[in-house]
């Protein structure tokens, strides 16, 4: 059974009609960069959760979660109603495994998002910790709209802070938009597109692949590179070269 503690609502950004961040102070127990939280309100009678990524660094004290509002849910509205000082319950301790004390060294590290999945990949990379080991670091952020990469100044902030180990890229895939590849992930790793754009292979012998998103993206993406590029998923007992963020 979770614990769940009460936070206050500190801010709420409105990035488009259907993407916002929640801020939150909360007394949570401290979590590891990658890792969720849930978040819940009484409605009706009735706890609804749903689980979410932690953006914010754990060194820094405000909570800060990245959501899509989806109009028939009974939580996400209700969250972006909610105004400044005003409460939900936090689970007092995070969840999940995707944190890099799960991934292997390696030459490059690609970190794969689809929509609001970006966020445990702003959070490993704001914390800045234990990044030495990987030579190169790929962030890429896919999403439908350029108007949805609510996150792009604080990804070229991150690029300018890591000195040419970090390289961003977007994708957006109903639009052309400049310096964004058009299209779907798997299929921009199929036709080489990605790896032209970012300069960098994308292979077993020296690239461990992150994805976090779309199941579909997830689904596919790993498929393509179990067939194309001789990549396993990574488990403990069985070394390999992907992991997938799996709480949705």
């Amino acid at each position: 059974m979770a614990n769940w503690v009460t936070g206050k609502v500190t801010d709420i950004t409105n990035w488009t009609d259907s993407l916002f961040s929640i801020k939150v102070h909360a007394p949570i127990e401290r979590f590891t960069a990658g890792q969720f939280a849930k978040l819940a309100l009484e409605i009706e009678g009735e706890r609804i959760q749903r689980a979410y990524s932690y953006v914010n660094s754990p060194d820094d004290n405000s909570l800060e979660f990245y959501l899509v509002t989806v109009p028939e849910g009974k939580l996400s509205p209700r969250l972006a109603a909610l105004k400044n000082g005003e409460e939900l319950l936090v689970t007092e301790q995070a969840a999940g495994f995707f944190v890099l004390d799960e991934i292997p060294d390696c030459q490059t590290l690609w970190m794969l998002s689809t929509g609001t999945a970006i966020g445990p990949y702003l959070s490993i990379l704001q914390q800045g910790d234990n990044l030495e080991r990987f030579e190169n670091i790929v962030l890429v952020h896919a999403v439908r709209l350029e108007q949805d990469l609510s996150y792009l100044p604080m990804m070229q902030q991150l690029e300018k802070k890591f000195q040419g180990k970090l390289r961003i890229q977007t994708i957006v895939s109903r639009e052309k938009c400049p310096n964004s590849l058009m299209g779907r992930i798997p299929a921009l790793i199929e036709n080489g597109e990605l790896e032209a754009a970012v300069g960098l292979p994308m292979q077993a012998e020296n690239s461990h692949i992150m994805l976090c998103g779309n199941p579909q993206m997830a689904k596919d993406t790993q498929q393509l590179l179990k067939e194309q590029r001789n990549m396993a998923k990574h488990l403990r007992r069985k070394p390999g070269h992907i992991t997938s963020e799996q709480y949705w």
